[in-house]
């Protein structure tokens, strides 16, 4: 699940929720109870970089090019 950043208009108070993508937004803020919790744009907490993945990545022995071979 997706952790999610708030901050709250009415008082400035900041948390992070745990939720699933298909669960609406909090709106109520934890600290001042007012209707006023918007969600903030937060980097993700990784970085996927290069070219990509590939199918030989992670395979070792004779495992490792399964496209390439011919069956015989």
């Amino acid at each position: 699940m997706p952790l999610y950043n708030y901050q709250c208009d009415g008082c400035g108070h900041h948390l992070e929720a745990l939720q699933k993508i298909s669960e609406p937004a909090l709106v109520e803020c934890p600290a001042c109870n007012a209707q006023s919790l918007r969600k903030q744009v937060a980097n993700a907490g990784f970085r996927l970089s290069g070219n990509g993945w590939y199918e030989t990545d992670f395979k070792t022995g004779s495992k490792k090019n399964l496209a390439g071979e011919k069956a015989d």
